[in-house]
């Protein structure tokens, strides 16, 4: 079925919103009845087992997820990541000279609000920014190389649980704020949220896909796509959502984009990486 009709039904089923989740300054509490929303939902799936997205919600698919993760697509981004990261750039710096524990198990602590610049910093906006004070040019945000380079981080990663800190700083709470309205608000000629698909529909189908819930979908970030034929950061996922609703996409890392992930990933604290990941 067309997308758009799959979408107008949508519509009609229950409200998009938890009930907890209304505009509060409460973070902590957010996160709670975000994650009490999910369980309840589905009170046959782990609370870690979100982090598998569409394959949490239907047996078959998980076992057809199992079996393609005996042959990973994305194994081949893997291999050219590390090879990235690992190779000096011009000056003979690398990017382990950028982050903390030379670069290695640090996914679950991005993004990360930075109190000097007052603003929220992805993996992927801080490893350009790593490129650039070496004397390199930037890379893509969507794919490629950056998607190569994100896929090793976070497989340094797997296991660990989402921390994602909001310090004591009114910038903080207001970048988390733009995040959690950017996530409710309606958007495009199909008039849909984020939360209209992830938080309102998870485990419905639009098409061939099945839809994911919020809940953990950046922990497989990022992710092989089949209708991509590749692979896609945090901002191709963005991006691609607002395309698919007929609405105007925002630019990779732009701070509405860098909020919404902010805030995403504060509600999945505690849920493990599970990056790269692959859907269909």
């Amino acid at each position: 079925m067309h997308f758009a009709a799959v979408a107008l039904a949508l519509l009609a089923l229950a409200p998009a919103r938890p009930a907890a989740a209304a505009d509060t300054v409460d973070p902590l509490a957010d996160a709670r009845a975000f994650q009490n929303y999910f369980t309840g939902k589905f009170p046959n799936v782990k609370l870690e087992d979100f982090v598998n997205g569409p394959y949490s919600m239907n047996a078959d698919m998980r076992r057809q997820w199992q079996e393609i993760e005996q042959f990973p697509p994305y194994e081949f981004a893997l291999e050219a990541g590390k090879e990235m990261f690992t190779k000096p750039f011009k000056n003979g710096k690398t990017y382990a000279d950028c982050f903390p524990n030379q670069g290695i198990g640090i996914r679950q602590n991005y993004p990360t609000f930075d109190e000097q610049e007052g603003k929220v910093i992805t993996l992927e906006l801080a490893l350009n920014r790593c490129r650039e004070a070496n004397g390199e040019t930037p890379l893509s945000y969507v794919k490629d190389d950056m998607a190569a380079l994100t896929a090793y981080m976070a497989y340094t990663s797997r296991g660990k649980p989402f921390d994602i800190k909001i310090p004591d700083d009114p910038r903080a709470i207001a970048a988390y704020q733009n995040g959690k309205r950017y996530f409710y608000t309606r958007r495009g000629q199909l008039n849909f949220s984020c939360a209209s698909c992830h938080v309102q529909a998870p485990g419905e189908r639009i098409r061939a896909e099945v839809l994911a819930p919020a809940l953990g979908i950046l922990n497989a970030m990022p992710i092989y796509r089949s209708e991509w034929s590749g692979m896609g950061t945090v901002s191709r996922r963005f991006i691609t959502c607002n395309s698919q609703t007929r609405g105007v996409p925002l630019n990779a890392q732009d701070d509405e984009y860098r909020d919404l992930e902010f805030y995403l990933s504060y509600l999945s604290n505690g849920l493990p990486i599970s990056g790269p990941g692959a859907r269909p």
